[in-house]
Parts: structure tokens; C-alpha cells; sequence
């Protein structure tokens, strides 16, 4: 065996050494003599009843914010249902319902019929007057589908889609400041359903106008303080009530349930072993949501009427509102399943305590075959060694603010955030001296002793 050989089996036994000392600090059940069998016991019901606590409410933390995100931010709310319009199925719906409308407001046969009518009266030939009958029918049809045709063709103009969007928009603003309460708004609705019309605003308004126009005598309009009672309803207190606990639970439950899982990893005996099972349930439970909005999309489309709503219109429509979703979904499934293989690899099982045994020989490898060409890291080697903990915990960290605050959430930002986050600690690792490199690097290779005797033989 040569020396790099041994050199390479030391590491690999010193690695060994490592990574059980730490299992041993991280998975110990701890002295007993500190913590008797009673404590421990509480300890591990404690743990698990947060955990589970926090894996039931994972699907609220999801949702939540989704939703009120829905309900605040109206840029958001636009985002969402402006592309609506741009679906054939939806344009379809709106037309129909356009046509509907103009089918209801405006009798068609009957204007051509007094149109005929008119022209019956002219005392017209016997055979003119046989032709205008028929004729009847098929003009009626006729108007219908030109202005069919019109509506058709306006709700799929990109001028449509600009008046959709700025509609969507104002609606929701508007909507959010009456039940949000905003002072000065033009309409505001009390906590017990009281829809009122504010006066004062208006006729300010007003006055202003009229002082932008030059028209001196708008000056002369008092300030009024009034309000003027539009609607009150407990429906509308309901309503309020609902939008203002629905933005609550929406901020506060993601950082409730994150509590939970933290405390409960926290206080539990073998750490590493519980952070792989709440990874792996937290995976499971979104999974489990991520079903529900399969469910959710079948009775969506299965509840509608045809006579409301086409089916391909309802998918259409229902697949645009979890487009936000879905792919949120799918990344935090990425994530607990990573954090569940990092907490396997970190555990002290013996696969896992193999795998790290090979990591650090294929890193000692490489500090040698950067060493043999000349890519000593030196000084530069010597400050990483001394803050790699440091410089890891940094790193691992700046990639999970990067998942928890990133907007929107897809699995292709997570999956680049994990590569980026494993390619600067694979550098950290090879920029990093251990202790003692150079001293290898330093040793003169020994000479190989001849058997005594063998200089006697030589002539």
C-alpha cells in the first residue's frame, strides 16, 4: 500500500469519526441521569403533538395567503382573471351571455315585422306583397346574426381585453376600499352591514370639477358633512366579517405553522430523524391538498347547469383561478422532499453515515489533485476552513429566505435556488484548507527499505 493510499484510508477513517461524533451529539436519546425516562416520554408527546398540529393546518398555510393575496392586492386579483378573457371558451360564454341579454331588451321580430308591415301597406303587387312574407323570417334571423356576429367578434378584440382588465381592476379597488373601511372612501360599509353613501365626497368631487372647468361659482359650494344610508343588512356585516378574518388568518397561519414544526423539531430527542418525518408528512399533506384542487375541479365543472355555463367554460375558468396555485403547491412538495433527504443524509443511519464517509473522501481527493497542480487555496483556504460552519449555515439560509419569500413560487425557482445553493457549497468545500493539508502536502516520500542482506547479493 503507498502513502497516498494511507492517506486516503486515515481521511476516510477521520471522516468516519466525525460524522458519528456529530450523529452522537445530534440523535443521542441524552444522559438519563439529566433527563429521567418521564421527562423524555413528555418530551416526545410534546414534539409529536406539535408536529401533527402543524401538518393539519400546512394545507391553511398554502392557502391562505393565496387567498388573501386574491383579496387584497388587486394587482394580484388582475393577474389572475384579466387572462380569462383570452380563452375561446370564455369569449364564448361572455358572447352568449351578450346575446341573451340583447334577445331579452330587444324584440327583433317584432321590429322587422312592423318593418314589413310598413312595407305590406304600400298596396304592393299580390305577388311583392307573397314575397315580403317570406322574406320576414330570414331578415329577422338575419339582423340577429350580424349583431351575433358583431358581439363576437368585439369580445375577442384586444380593445376588449384592455376594457376587461381596467373593469376587473377598478371593481376590485373599489370593493376593497368599502370593506376594508378606507377613511374618505366614497362609499363605506360599518361593522353592522350599514352601506352608506358619503355626501361630502361627492359634492367635493363635484367641486372640483366644476373649479378645473373655471367655473367661478363652484367656489360658493359648502363643505358637507353627511351620509346618506344606501342599504343596511346583517348579510353585508357577515360579508365584512368573513373578508376580515379570511386577511388575518391569511398572514398570521403560514408563521403559526412554521412555529409549531420549528418547536416541535426542536424539543424532540432525535432531531435528525424528526425533521426527515415532518419533511416527509409536510410532502404527504400538500399532496393531500393538491388532490382536494383535483376534487374541487371536477365538482366545479360538474355543479354548473349547461344551461349557465359550458363545461369547457367552467374548466377554463376554474383552471385559471389555481394558476397561482398549483405551481406553489408542486414547489413546497420539492422542498419538503429536499429537506427530508438532507435530514436522512444527516442522520446516523449507516447508509447515510457510508454516504458521508464517501463525500469526504471524494473532497480530500480533490484538495490533493488541487494541491498536485498548483491551485493551493492557501490563505484564502485557511479564513474559509475557519468560518465554514459559518459560511454553510449562511448559505442554507439565504436559499430558504429565497424560497419562503419569493413570489410567485414555481418548482423551476426552487429547483435553481437548491442547484445555485449546492454549486456555492461545493466551492466552499474545495476552496476550504483543512488542518494539516499543507503538512501533507509537505511530506517527502519515503523510500522503499531493501530486505538485509540484499546489498551482500549485488556484484
Amino acid at each position: 500500500m503507498n502513502l497516498d493510499s494511507l492517506r486516503a484510508r486515515v481521511a476516510e477513517l477521520e471522516a468516519q469519526n466525525r460524522e458519528l461524533t456529530e450523529s452522537a451529539q445530534h440523535d443521542s436519546v441524552g444522559p438519563p441521569r439529566v433527563d429521567g425516562p418521564r421527562k423524555q416520554r413528555w418530551r416526545a408527546v410534546v414534539s409529536g403533538l406539535l408536529i401533527v398540529v402543524g401538518l393539519i393546518l400546512a394545507p391553511l398555510a398554502v392557502l391562505g395567503p393565496w387567498v388573501r393575496a386574491e383579496l387584497v392586492d388587486t394587482d394580484q386579483f388582475v393577474a389572475t382573471f384579466a387572462p380569462l378573457v383570452e380563452h375561446a371558451e370564455v369569449q364564448g360564454f361572455i358572447a352568449d351571455q351578450a346575446m341573451t341579454a340583447f334577445d331579452d331588451n330587444v324584440p327583433v321580430k317584432a321590429l322587422v315585422g312592423e318593418l314589413f308591415d310598413g312595407l305590406t301597406a304600400l298596396d304592393l303587387p299580390p305577388k311583392a306583397s307573397a314575397a315580403l312574407s317570406l322574406l320576414e323570417g330570414p331578415a329577422a334571423a338575419g339582423v340577429r346574426s350580424i349583431v351575433e356576429s358583431g358581439v363576437s367578434t368585439v369580445v375577442a378584440s384586444p380593445q376588449f381585453s384592455t376594457v376587461w382588465e381596467n373593469a376587473l381592476r377598478e371593481t376590485h379597488s373599489r370593493t376593497i376600499t368599502v370593506l376594508q373601511g378606507h377613511p374618505g372612501a366614497l362609499v363605506s360599509l360599518s361593522h353592522e352591514g350599514v352601506l352608506s353613501l358619503n355626501v361630502g365626497e361627492v359634492t367635493g368631487q363635484i367641486k372640483s370639477e366644476l373649479q378645473s372647468r373655471g367655473i367661478g361659482v363652484a367656489d360658493a359650494i359648502p363643505t358637507i358633512d353627511r351620509t346618506i344610508i344606501i342599504v343596511s343588512s346583517d348579510a353585508l356585516a357577515t360579508v365584512r366579517s368573513l373578508y376580515l378574518v379570511a386577511v388575518s388568518i391569511g398572514f398570521w397561519i403560514p408563521y403559526v405553522v412554521l412555529g409549531l414544526l420549528v418547536v416541535g423539531v426542536a424539543i424532540a430527542r432525535k432531531r435528525a430523524r424528526t425533521i426527515a418525518w415532518t419533511a416527509a408528512g409536510t410532502a404527504a399533506s400538500l399532496l393531500i391538498l393538491a388532490s382536494g384542487v383535483g376534487i374541487g375541479r371536477a365538482v366545479f365543472v360538474s355543479s354548473l347547469s349547461p344551461s349557465i355555463m359550458s363545461a369547457e367554460a367552467a374548466r377554463a375558468i376554474y383552471e385559471q383561478v389555481i394558476s397561482r396555485l398549483v405551481p406553489t403547491i408542486a414547489a413546497l412538495v420539492l422542498v419538503a422532499l429536499i429537506v427530508m433527504v438532507a435530514a436522512w443524509l444527516a442522520g446516523g443511519s449507516r447508509r447515510a453515515r457510508a454516504l458521508r464517509g464517501i463525500a469526504a473522501s471524494a473532497s480530500d481527493r480533490a484538495h490533493r489533485f488541487l494541491d498536485a497542480h498548483g491551485l493551493d487555496t492557501r490563505k484564502v483556504g485557511h479564513a474559509v476552513e475557519r468560518w465554514h460552519s459559518g459560511l454553510v449555515v449562511l448559505v442554507c439560509t439565504a436559499a430558504m429566505l429565497v424560497v419562503l419569500f419569493a413570489r410567485p413560487l414555481s418548482v423551476g425557482l426552487v429547483a435553481w435556488t437548491v442547484a445555485i445553493m449546492c454549486l456555492l457549497l461545493v466551492v466552499v468545500e474545495l476552496v476550504r484548507r483543512p488542518a494539516g493539508a499543507e503538512a501533507d502536502a509537505t511530506v517527502e516520500p519515503v523510500e522503499p527499505v531493501e530486505p538485509i542482506g540484499s546489498q551482500q547479493q549485488r556484484p
